[in-house]
C-alpha cells in the first residue's frame, strides 16, 4: 500500500478510518494559514477549543474567521472531566455553534469529541503534539476517578491539518513521551483482533517512520524535516489505531490515568515495552512486523528495542518517576483483570500485578 508523504511533501489524502466515513487530511508546513477555509466547508458558526501552549496558533486561527468565531475555550485538562465537558457543551449550545476546531495535544482533541458526541457537530482538527487522537472515533471521560472510553463515529473528525510547525515548541522531553504514545497506537493496531491488510500496512509504516524522525526531532526540535516526518508517523499511528480495537496496553493507560491522574503519553511511554513483551509470544506475525520496522531481530526483541528507543530519547520508562505509588499496583490489577478486553493474550490478575510492577520499577523486558 502507497501512503501519502514518504517523499517529505505537502499532500492531501483521505484516509479511510471508517468503513463509510473518510477523514480529510491536509499535511504541511504552513497549513495552519487554511484553517479558517476548511472550517466553513463545514459550517458558519465556529467554536475554537485550545490549549494555554497552543494561544498564538488559536489567535490566527480565530483572527482568520473573523466574525464566524461564534465562541473560544482558551484552555483545557488532561482526561476531559466531566464538568469541563459540561461547560463546553453548554457553550457550544449557547454560541450557536455549528462546527468545533480544536488546536492542541490530545486534551483538545478529547473535549472537542465531548461537544460532537452530545451536539452531532463536525470537528476539524489541528493537532500540535503526536496524541493521535484526530484520526480516532475513539472519546474518553473522567468522572470521579474513572476513565470511560468508546466508539462513535460523531466524534471522528471530518478534516485534520497537520502543520509541523505547530510541533516545533514541544521541549524535547514532551516530544519523546509523545512519541513513544504515537508508536503505542502502532504496536496494539498490529495485533489488534479487528486488523486489516491495510491497517497492518499503515501501522508498520507508522513504527517504521516513528522510530527515524523520534530521535532527530528530540536531538534538535526545530528540524523541520525531523519534524514532519514524527508528526507524519504519529497521523498513520492514529489512523491505524482509529480503524481498529485497543487491547491490554490502552485499557492499563486509561485506567493509570483516570484513577491516578498519571501524564496521558508519558504513561503510555512507560508502559509500551512491558506490554509488548508480555504479547509477543502470542502474536508472532504481528511483533515480526513491529520488529521489521524497529531494525530489529526478531518479535521477542520488540519490548526490549522499545525501551531501548525510550531511554534513548529520555522518555519516561517508569511509572514511579510518573507519581505512581507502588501501593495502587495491586488496585490496578484487580481493575485491568476484571475487564473484557480483546488481547492476543490472556491474562491474570498476576500477569496484569507483574506488568504494570515492571513498568513501575522501569525494568528492561
Amino acid at each position: 500500500m502507497r501512503l501519502p508523504g514518504a517523499d517529505g511533501q505537502p499532500f492531501s489524502y483521505a484516509a479511510p478510518v471508517l468503513q463509510d466515513r473518510a477523514v480529510r487530511v491536509l499535511f504541511g508546513v504552513g497549513s495552519l494559514a487554511r484553517v479558517a477555509s476548511e472550517a466553513r466547508t463545514l459550517g458558519g458558526r465556529i467554536m475554537i477549543i485550545s490549549g494555554r501552549h497552543e494561544a498564538e496558533a488559536a489567535t490566527a486561527v480565530a483572527a482568520q474567521l473573523g466574525d464566524d468565531l461564534a465562541f473560544q475555550i482558551r484552555d483545557v485538562v488532561q482526561h476531559v472531566p466531566f464538568e469541563v465537558a459540561v461547560g463546553a457543551i453548554e457553550a457550544a449550545r449557547a454560541a450557536g455553534a455549528d462546527v468545533v476546531v480544536s488546536i492542541g495535544g490530545g486534551s483538545a482533541t478529547g473535549l472537542a469529541k465531548a461537544v460532537a458526541r452530545d451536539t452531532g457537530i463536525p470537528i476539524l482538527a489541528v493537532p500540535t503534539t503526536y496524541a493521535g487522537s484526530e484520526m480516532t472515533p475513539i472519546w474518553g471521560q473522567t468522572d470521579q476517578g474513572q476513565k470511560t472510553t468508546g466508539r462513535d463515529p460523531r466524534v471522528l473528525p471530518r478534516i485534520v491539518v497537520y502543520d509541523p510547525v505547530l510541533t516545533i515548541s514541544m521541549p524535547p522531553e514532551l516530544t519523546a513521551a509523545s512519541g513513544m504514545n504515537a508508536l503505542a497506537h502502532a504496536v496494539e493496531s498490529l495485533y489488534a483482533p479487528d486488523g486489516t491488510p491495510q491497517s497492518s500496512d499503515v501501522a508498520e509504516e507508522a513504527i517504521r517512520t516513528l522510530a527515524h524522525g523520534l530521535p532527530g526531532a528530540v536531538r534538535q526540535p526545530d528540524d523541520p524535516q525531523a519534524r514532519s516526518e514524527t508528526l507524519r508517523g504519529a497521523w498513520l499511528a492514529g489512523w491505524a489505531l482509529g480503524s481498529t480495537t485497543m487491547g491490554l496496553h490502552h485499557k492499563l493507560a486509561h485506567v493509570l490515568g483516570g484513577a491516578y491522574q498519571l501524564p496521558h503519553a508519558g504513561t503510555h511511554s512507560a508502559l509500551l515495552p512491558q506490554v509488548a513483551a508480555f504479547n509477543a509470544p502470542a502474536a508472532p506475525g504481528p511483533f515480526s512486523r513491529a520488529a521489521r520496522a524497529l531494525g530489529s531481530s526478531g518479535p521477542e526483541a520488540v519490548g526490549p528495542a522499545l525501551f531501548e528507543l525510550a531511554s534513548q530519547l529520555r522518555a519516561p520508562t517508569s511509572l514511579a518517576d510518573l507519581g505512581l505509588e507502588a501501593d495502587a499496583i495491586e488496585a490496578v490489577a484487580l481493575i485491568v483483570s476484571g475487564s473484557p478486553v480483546s488481547n492476543p493474550r490472556g491474562f491474570t490478575k498476576e500477569d496484569v500485578y507483574y506488568l504494570v510492577q515492571q513498568a513501575y520499577l522501569g525494568n528492561k523486558p
